[in-house]
């Protein structure tokens, strides 16, 4: 499946570097024939394409890599990282678009423009509006951020163009010089589009919070079993757009056999790997029915909704022999959790004094 898929992304990044290499030819031979300043760098932008084209083909070569002993996890977050590189390239196309366009506010330079130009303009605004879309949308089906880095990158390069064609009906029909007005405001949103993109890349190699629908598939995928009474702590770690680690806590009866929880959680294990492909460790909260659970429980549960900032309450067990009280408490982030945390305790003794109150911070990775 991932040899397919690198397959994919090669292929691809071959027909936008096909695809660029013809348009540069094309639009080369009309920027000179036209005078024009703005097509002559389409052109150049062009090969900027190319080469983001080529800097994916590497990229996904290199995250392509077996594991070693120093990157026991594989080498998948190369992909992020050449989803960055061609971010960059495209802030500084765009810083390079704006710099040319003011340039030629400032001092406007006489086209040549035919009937001719525009239409080679129109088939390079197709052609590249076309081939950013194929290219975006083989990404988003395969998860690859620098495909889709690279077919927005192809798509911006359509709009420039078709700046650059508005102007050149203008200055055709009118003889007013808009190039420069409308290539600086293009270049705008390219910048702006470059720096949502290089954050979103940055936040992939950073770490960020797993998706929504995953986790709940994932939850409910083991929340089917009936041995499970609850799902919790659930961590994933992502080392490429193919490789996912994760551990989760399960709610158990606490009479269960070692046995019987080995063979549940290799269940969970072999069945979460097959149907989301994620390499999942399972540890476990104990159930108990002590004769104080429910008069405790409830002590806990109105003290908890007394927080608001506490998202959610689990793991609680009592230990009759020790006389210890334990559950964790997730809270927002936007809270100072330690400080919380101390409040609970503190009410809590307040109302029970026969039993230890012990308190676990977890954190809120997932939804």
């Amino acid at each position: 499946m991932n040899n397919d898929r690198n397959k994919i992304i090669v292929k691809t990044s071959i027909i936008g570097i096909i695809t660029n290499i013809v348009l540069v030819l094309f639009k080369m031979a009309v920027g000179f024939f036209a005078n024009s300043i703005a097509i002559i760098l389409d052109a150049v932008n062009n090969l900027s394409d190319v080469m983001s084209s080529s800097i994916t083909i590497i990229g996904t070569k290199l995250a392509s890599k077996a594991p070693d002993k120093k990157h026991p996890y594989g080498h998948g977050r190369v992909e992020y990282i050449t989803s960055v590189v061609i971010s960059v390239i495209i802030l500084l196309a765009g810083i390079a678009s704006i710099k040319e366009s003011i340039e030629k506010i400032i001092h406007p330079v006489k086209t040549n423009y035919s009937v001719y130009t525009l239409v080679i303009i129109s088939v390079a605004i197709v052609t590249k509006f076309v081939l950013g879309r194929y290219v975006k949308s083989v990404g988003k089906k395969i998860n690859s951020q620098s495909l889709k880095a690279s077919g927005a990158d192809a798509l911006f390069d359509a709009v420039l163009s078709f700046g650059t064609l508005i102007g050149a009906v203008v200055n055709l029909i009118w003889g007013l010089q808009l190039e420069g007005i409308i290539g600086a405001l293009i270049s705008i949103i390219i910048i702006k589009a470059g720096i949502d993109m290089l954050g979103e890349g940055l936040s992939s190699i950073i770490g960020r919070r797993a998706d929504t629908e995953l986790t709940d598939n994932l939850k409910k995928e083991i929340a089917e079993f009936k041995e499970v009474k609850g799902v919790y702590d659930l961590t994933l770690h992502n080392y490429g757009p193919t490789m996912l680690l994760g551990s989760v806590h399960i709610e158990v009866d606490d009479n269960m056999t070692a046995k019987e929880i080995h063979e549940l959680t290799r269940n969970i294990t072999e069945k979460v790997y097959s149907e989301l492909g994620i390499v999942l460790t399972i540890g476990i909260y104990a159930s108990n029915d002590s004769e104080n659970y429910g008069k405790y429980k409830k002590i806990i549960s109105d003290e908890i909704e007394k927080h608001p900032e506490i998202i959610q309450v689990h793991g609680f067990y009592i230990e009759e022999e020790r006389k210890l009280i334990s559950f964790d408490i997730i809270v927002d982030f936007k809270y100072d959790a330690e400080k919380i945390k101390n409040e609970v305790i503190a009410n809590l003794k307040k109302v029970i004094n026969d039993y230890e109150i012990y308190v676990i911070l977890d954190t809120d990775y997932s939804d």
